[in-house]
């Protein structure tokens, strides 16, 4: 909503808004593009003048300012609904969907149509540290568009993306997520095909073909071309096994059977490696971003990037430049040999597969976690299961048991192999951590929302300790 709200400054409107709450680094966004923010959902903040809501899916019946739209009969749509009609038309867009990496994937196609002089609009849920915002309308004709499958508002109860007609999808995964809305995996399936639909022949679909869940959708019937994207051929369906490893050794048949984009890592960390598409090594990326999974996210922004007809292997060296989204293992500072980070976790996927990236780079260095589930699905203990596996790559975890959490924690800090603590509230998780960190630590935050302010906290805390100040009280 922070992004439509800049589109719409840049339309020229003038724009105010309101949250429940408003932090960095959007507010800084918002604030700076001279967007007017309220605290709270006071129906007093919409003016009389007012032309038009959007309103943003967090709103549900029953708040007072929807309660107050409703009834006063003032003229509302949704976020998605906005940018479909007031952006989209005349723009080929480029839309990128997936339970994780959207918004890396997605400030990765817009960096590389950037770098390849087409000057795109993008949309992304997060602000692009090598833009400085989190959207803007461009100069080109392409729009780059993080496509959420989460439902569209109160009223529309589609996933965001359907409202989205790309020229080119990319598919990134597909897991179970968004509990508060979807039963189980079919149903977040059938929303996926439901994009699959609006793709047009000429079009094209940039898909991991590792996903399983991925083929099933498009087993649900598919009109467009598709790229495949990978990066471990045992992950590709049984007859491209065959051919892949069959008797005859025909090599025109494995290079079939292969993806069509795929890479070699030079580094087990994920921050180099080699770009192979069609069987054929286009060039090196070394780059300042961890992990397989963003391996994965450069080669689908890569395949999307030379459906757009550009010249991917020229665009391989301004790969290094790239600087990825604000908390997305962001690096917050050093001090006393203690490295802090802030990432934006969300699902028990994304955190393993995070760690596993910090784990390559640091080697034995602990690691050292600081954990709010504040998702809808792991508030509600969608994933209280798969929790403790997905911290595996840590050394410590700090865990934050809020009061309202409807499930118990401790049976998570039970199951960790690591060492770990639950606690109630933020001021005790940060003086925990101030107890057990140490030179050479690595302490990273995961949370999908402001987790009060505690990264940015516990750093003030180590530099006032190095200063020899007393620390300021959490």
């Amino acid at each position: 909503m922070g992004g439509v709200a800049a589109l719409a400054r840049e339309l020229g409107h003038e724009v105010e808004g309101s949250d429940q709450a408003v932090y960095p680094p959007m507010s800084t966004q918002l604030e700076r593009l001279g967007i007017a923010l309220k605290q709270g959902y006071d129906p007093a903040h919409i003016g009389a003048d007012c032309d038009e809501i959007v309103v943003g899916n967090a709103l549900s019946r029953g708040n007072p300012a929807v309660e107050h739209v409703l009834d006063a009969g003032l003229r509302y749509t949704s976020g998605a609904q906005w940018l479909a009609e007031r952006v989209l038309p005349g723009r080929e867009v480029f839309a990128v969907a997936g339970t994780h990496g959207k918004t890396t994937t997605t400030t990765l196609l817009a960096f590389l149509l950037q770098a390849a002089g087409r000057e795109p609009g993008f949309l992304v849920g997060g602000v692009a540290e090598d833009f400085g915002v989190s959207a803007r309308l461009g100069a080109g004709r392409a729009f780059v568009v993080e496509a959420d499958e989460y439902d569209t508002a109160f009223f529309d109860k589609r996933s965001k993306f359907v409202h989205y007609r790309p020229l080119v999808a990319i598919l990134n995964n597909l897991e179970y997520d968004h509990a508060d809305i979807f039963p189980d995996v079919a149903a977040i399936q059938r929303q996926f095909h439901h994009l699959v639909r609006t793709v047009p022949r000429r079009g094209r679909l940039i898909v991991n073909g590792e996903d399983p869940r991925l083929r099933e959708v498009l087993a649900m019937g598919c009109w467009t071309p598709v790229t495949t994207f990978g990066l471990d051929p045992s992950l590709l369906p049984a007859a491209q096994q065959h051919a892949l490893h069959g008797d005859r050794g025909d090599e025109r048949a494995a290079a079939r059977a292969s993806f069509d984009w795929t890479a070699r890592l030079l580094a087990e960390d994920g921050s180099a490696f080699v770009v192979v598409h069609a069987g054929r090594e286009l060039g090196e990326v070394r780059w300042p971003l961890l992990g397989r999974h963003n391996v994965m996210n450069a080669l689908a922004a890569l395949a999307a990037t030379h459906a757009a007809g550009a010249d991917v292997a020229a665009l391989l060296p301004a790969l290094a430049r790239f600087h990825s989204v604000k908390r997305r293992l962001e690096v917050l500072g050093e001090v006393g040999g203690v490295t802090v980070y802030d990432d934006f976790a969300h699902h028990p996927t994304a955190i393993a597969t995070t760690l596993a990236g910090l784990r390559a780079k640091v080697g034995r260095a602990r690691i050292v976690v600081a954990m709010e589930p504040r998702s809808n699905s792991m508030r509600l203990g969608a994933h209280a299961d798969a929790l403790a596996p997905s911290l595996d790559g840590a050394d410590a975890v700090v865990f934050l048991h809020r009061p309202e959490l409807a499930w118990d924690a401790g049976k998570v800090v039970a199951a960790l192999r690591a060492e770990g603590v639950a606690v109630p509230d933020v001021e005790r998780l940060i003086l925990e951590l101030q107890a057990r960190v140490r030179p050479g630590d690595h302490v990273v935050f995961m949370s999908n929302g402001g987790f009060d302010g505690a990264p940015r906290r516990f750093l003030a805390s180590l530099q006032a300790a190095s200063r020899g100040a007393s620390p300021a009280a959490p």
